[in-house]
């Protein structure tokens, strides 16, 4: 039988960053916290926080946080079809729901799905943002419940749903695309123009290069980790960058930004993982996910 309490102290510890949040979280005493979490630690064998500034799970740790999430979401919904319990329990206790996503679909259409979960259920989100192609090993390794990805092949115990597609346009400020593309977008221009990167993961700019340029092109980056900004220093005249064409479109619209080729876009299918355990809550986030990618995105 698993010990709850302390399956409850690991998870607050992960959610807090610290013993002594999660002690005032739990309204107990961050030594009662370490010592619950270190029996659980002992019974197990194993190691299930890092201790650190902030504290993490390990991959076990992980796991059962997800499990400690997914039962507080089932008790919810049990609240919620019998009241009465209320009465052996904390009814006001909200669950928390982890999602990973990009940070290009939460700048542009997942808010309204957030909108519409939030203002009818009384769980919190918990949202991580990484590269659509790394999206999918958060779900993979127990992070979280659910993510938007660019990989179709859901995990082991997963599901997979298409969202629809994410068109990007290669734009600039019409002085800079002067300066640099005076004479043609061609692979020797492009490795003296300097681009905008949103990380290390980033590929959309080298599958674009390789589509216009039929090779591999090896071009200057700036590293700008914001979707907003990378529009903001494309219009500045910083670099080209990959901007969603939603994003771009008023921009392209009155001049103040231009594509590098135009017509040249690029398409990315995204999907909607999320474990394949019957919960209601889940399945209710997942609904609001697709009718939002459903505005937002392309078929």
């Amino acid at each position: 039988m698993l010990d709850y309490l302390s399956l409850s102290a690991v998870a607050q510890v992960v959610r807090e960053g610290s013993f002594e949040r999660a002690a005032r979280a739990l309204h107990v005493t961050p030594s009662a916290v370490s010592q619950r979490v270190k029996q659980l630690e002992d019974r197990l064998g194993l190691a299930l926080v890092v201790r650190g500034s902030p504290c993490v799970a390990t991959e076990a740790g992980a796991w059962l946080c997800r499990h400690v999430e997914q039962v507080d979401m089932l008790e919810r919904e049990l609240h919620r079809a019998m009241p009465a319990l209320g009465a052996l329990d904390d009814p006001d206790k909200r669950p928390t729901l982890r999602v990973a996503v990009n940070a290009d679909s939460l700048a542009t259409w997942f808010i309204p799905a957030l909108a519409a979960f939030s203002a009818r259920e009384p769980a919190l989100v918990d949202l991580s943002v990484d590269d659509e192609t790394h999206t999918a090993e958060w779900l993979r390794s127990g992070t979280v419940l659910a993510a938007v990805t660019s990989n179709p092949k859901p995990a082991q115990g997963c599901r997979s749903v298409a969202l629809g597609q994410m068109r990007y346009r290669a734009t600039a400020s019409p002085a800079f695309k002067k300066k640099y593309f005076g004479r043609g977008v061609t692979a020797k221009t492009l490795a003296d123009a300097p681009s905008l990167a949103f990380s290390r993961k980033d590929r959309l700019q080298a599958q674009w290069l390789h589509d216009v340029c039929g090779q591999a092109v090896e071009v200057p980056r700036h590293w700008l980790p914001s979707t907003e900004a990378f529009v903001a220093a494309s219009m500045a005249g910083v670099g080209w960058g990959m901007n969603p064409a939603t994003l771009v479109a008023p921009q392209l619209r009155d001049g103040s930004l231009v594509e590098l080729v135009r017509g040249a876009e690029l398409q990315v299918p995204l999907y909607w993982h999320h474990v394949r355990l019957k919960i209601p809550m889940l399945e209710r986030l997942t609904l609001d996910v697709l009718a939002a990618a459903r505005e937002g995105l392309e078929p």
